[in-house]
């Protein structure tokens, strides 16, 4: 019996995927969370053999929290997303993560996939790679990047500035050069979507 760790925060598409997992012969959920840092306690108080976990979770995303688990117990680790950049495609590859598919994989396949991976395979969903050949460069500076990492994380100006011992207003010209290069609206917009296109 494959054990998984199943961790997503939408209640009810991690409850109907535990259903379905269930029904599996082989495969048995055997533990749950709704984010990245339950998701790692969880691997500390479950007997678990494999982690399937969503890309995009609050306090810990899906990429940090398998490296965490990874350093308690060495399980393979699927990532589930709905929305996969090519960049985040290759930072999960580099951090060791075995699966990565869509939230559109059907269940059946998903539980093939997981038994593959079980037993040391890998998988990586064609269009995602197919995505990954064909990448946006980065137009952002290395200082536009330092500044919408730490909004990623939370920070405010201030304190943005204060860490990279800049003015409070060259943090917000490093800012709005980022948002107008990406034409998003706002500096969490471009973070996100920094942050989604693997840049930082």
């Amino acid at each position: 019996m494959i054990r998984i760790l199943l961790a997503d925060d939408e209640d009810l598409t991690r409850g109907a995927l535990a259903a379905l997992l269930d029904l599996e012969p082989d495969l048995t959920v055997t533990a749950q969370a709704a984010d990245g840092p339950a998701a790692v306690d969880a691997a500390t108080r479950h007997p678990i053999d494999i982690a399937l976990l969503d890309l995009e979770m609050p306090h810990l995303d899906g990429i940090s929290a398998a490296q965490a688990i990874r350093r308690l117990r060495p399980v393979p680790t699927v990532l589930v997303t709905r929305h996969a950049r090519p960049g985040v495609l290759r930072r999960a590859l580099a951090a060791g993560i075995q699966g990565f598919v869509p939230k559109t994989t059907p269940a059946d396949r998903l539980a093939a996939i997981l038994r593959d991976v079980h037993t040391g395979g890998r998988y990586i969903d064609h269009r995602l790679a197919t995505h990954a050949l064909t990448e946006t460069p980065c137009p952002l500076t290395r200082r536009e990047l330092d500044v919408l990492r730490a909004v990623h994380h939370g920070q405010s100006i201030s304190a943005l500035a204060e860490q990279h011992h800049l003015a409070p207003g060259t943090v917000r010209n490093y800012l709005s050069g980022a948002i107008s290069k990406l034409s998003v609206r706002t500096r969490h917009e471009a973070a996100r979507r920094a942050w989604e296109e693997g840049w930082i």
